[in-house]
């Protein structure tokens, strides 16, 4: 296994998040593939049965959040900006939308076997293959620039019209609504 490892190491910088609860695990076979792994969040709870992962993977410079949250999943990909962010669905969507290649961790990392040469192997397949497709990203986002992006996204006949007087009116309703939900709830 070490011979594999040695031949084809993982080489770029990146994050990891999921739900399932094998994220330390697959964080540790990154770093040991050669990987630069910088986060690792996990909605699972920190437990005495994962300490010993969540310790190993802080000694590595690795930040480990446990009951992360999505906020907290994507201020780790913008603050590290890693080569190849791995996470859930929602992470993957941003991830792409801003040109960083992604894995889904739970269809295309947990599904894999992750023991011995076939699973190390496998991981550091996919996670190359995904990291070589950055100029793929690259061409797309230099061709479409910011179409459907943003007041532009969805289907339209015509180009569509920036409206912030609109937005900042249903805002100030939306607020001027929880404001009202909250105070029927104090009053209860």
């Amino acid at each position: 296994m070490r011979g594999l490892l040695m031949q084809k190491p993982i080489s770029g910088r990146i994050t990891l998040s999921g739900y399932e609860g094998s994220e330390l695990l697959v964080g540790r076979l990154l770093i040991e593939c050669g990987a630069d792994l910088r986060y690792v969040g996990s909605a699972c709870p920190a437990t005495e049965w994962n300490a010993h992962d969540i310790e190993w993977l802080k000694a590595k410079g690795v930040q480990v959040q446990m009951r992360a949250s999505l906020e907290q999943d994507l201020n780790a990909m913008y603050e590290y900006r890693p080569q190849l962010a791995i996470g859930t669905t929602p992470v993957v969507q941003i991830a792409k939308q801003n040109s960083v290649p992604s894995l889904y961790f739970t269809n295309l990392i947990s599904a894999r076997p992750l023991m011995g040469v076939a699973g190390a192997g496998s991981l550091v397949q996919v996670v190359q293959a995904a990291m070589g497709n950055q100029a793929r990203f690259d061409a797309m986002k230099d061709f479409f620039g910011d179409v459907g992006a943003g007041h532009a996204a969805g289907v339209w006949e015509s180009v569509p019209k920036d409206r912030p007087e609109f937005k900042a009116e249903t805002r100030r309703q939306i607020e001027k609504l929880l404001k009202k939900r909250k105070a029927e709830e104090m009053g209860s």
